[in-house]
């Protein structure tokens, strides 16, 4: 069952495939247009220059894509983008070819893997070495001294400070670049929803009694990697008492008759975007309970009311005190952010619920080119099933908003079988 989109004002997910696969030249024009955008944040904050170590940000950036996963943990591939001047990029060892064709990315250098690692004894003196390449680039930009850093080791860090650099973090300049997107990156987060979507249609259909939870959740694995996605950033898929509390992970339990399944896809898809939204089925070929019916219908008026309320110009306050007020006894484990950002991952910004907003969030707007995701999680403080729901939606340039996602609701659990 699709949500009546008409009466909250909201457009509805488009399939065509103009709008939802870019051409060649859509894309290196958005590689150079995500630049623009990091090069002017570090404009803003008198920044010389960025050392990226993180692949979603090094993709952001540079477009360059390779070892995602594994170079999140490990300092071995890096970009310096600097606010003028050259990019380097900085590749593991042995794959200085996979980013020759990129219009973003002006030389390609061999990286120098900063960790015990790689290193053992000699790791101090590599990372001297790294921190003087940095101070080099720095120079050759023209003799700026203040300069970002991000999930590097703490030794790099005091290297570029002893070399005469005013360490920042680059975090602040790469969110808010990523928050609002370029002309034509929205097709991109199209075509990754509409390969995610058809791969939950796959997992849905294996949710039989008797099967487990992994081998329900792999259906979507096999086909997000057919069709050219990255990876699952997390586990969340769980059924019958694992749905309450929310966090719980993917497991070898035997999902029951009757039972609820619940499902966020965290998906980092196609061309490198998060296509992240969320539902809960029901086991079997029965109808639901009561309760089901009754925590169901909670969580998607949730949704529906905090969709309406997401508007061009509304402060973040504004939106968590407009937010469906939540019944007492579900407040103890509701989901943590009302709303929040997505791109490349999860990302600025995130707004909280109205309880935790003075002493846990902060305030913002919410801007055209903004993509959002609405979250609900529903299930009591006393345990008993959970219900998991969740939108992605684009605040457009004209002021409109448009429903990314689009996957139906249960309808037994709706009430309408």
């Amino acid at each position: 069952m699709k949500m009546d989109l008409d009466t909250l004002g909201i457009l509805p997910p488009t399939h065509e495939p103009s709008d939802c696969e870019p051409t060649h030249a859509e894309i290196e024009q958005v590689l150079l247009d995500r630049l623009g955008r990091v090069r002017r944040e570090l404009v803003k904050r008198d920044m010389t220059a960025v050392v990226l170590f993180d692949p979603a940000h090094v993709r952001y950036a540079t477009g360059s894509r390779n070892m995602q996963v594994y170079s999140s943990r490990n300092p071995a591939r890096y970009a310096f983008v600097p606010a003028e001047g050259p990019v380097v990029l900085f590749e593991f060892s042995g794959c200085e070819h996979l980013a020759k064709h990129l219009p973003t990315v002006d030389e390609i250098r061999p990286a120098k893997a900063i960790s015990y690692y790689f290193n053992e004894k000699n790791t101090e003196a590599v990372t001297r070495a790294w921190a003087d390449e940095i101070i080099d680039l720095v120079r050759q930009c023209g003799g700026g001294k203040r300069i970002g850093i991000e999930s590097a080791t703490p030794e790099a860090a005091f290297m570029l400070q002893r070399g005469g650099l005013e360490v920042l973090d680059a975090q602040a300049p790469l969110e808010l670049a990523r928050a609002i997107k370029v002309p034509n990156e929205i097709k991109m987060v199209r075509s990754s929803l509409r390969a995610v979507e058809d791969g939950v249609r796959h997992l849905e259909r294996a949710i039989k009694p008797g099967v487990s939870e992994n081998a329900v959740w792999s259906r979507l694995h096999q086909h997000i990697i057919e069709t050219d996605a990255d990876f699952v950033e997390t586990r969340l898929m769980n059924s019958g008492p694992r749905t309450n509390p929310w966090f719980q992970e993917c497991s070898d339990r035997i999902i029951q008759d009757g039972e609820l399944v619940a499902l966020d896809t965290d998906v980092v898809g196609r061309y490198g975007y998060y296509a992240d939204f969320s539902r809960t089925f029901l086991c079997g070929d029965g109808q639901a309970s009561q309760a089901q019916k009754d925590l169901y219908a909670m969580a998607y008026e949730q949704i529906r009311t905090n969709m309406e309320n997401i508007q061009p110009g509304i402060s973040f306050k504004e939106y968590a005190e407009r937010a469906w007020r939540l019944p007492e006894a579900y407040k103890a484990r509701r989901y943590f952010a009302l709303a929040h950002g997505v791109g490349m991952n999860g990302e600025y910004p995130y707004i909280v619920h109205r309880e935790d907003i003075d002493d846990k969030g902060y305030d913002g707007i919410i801007e055209p080119g903004m993509t959002l995701c609405v979250e609900s999680f529903i299930g009591h403080e006393e345990g008993g099933e959970g219900v998991k729901l969740e939108e992605q939606l684009y605040v457009r340039d004209d002021g409109k908003v448009e429903l990314l996602s689009d996957y139906p609701f249960d309808s037994r659990l709706l009430g309408y079988t």
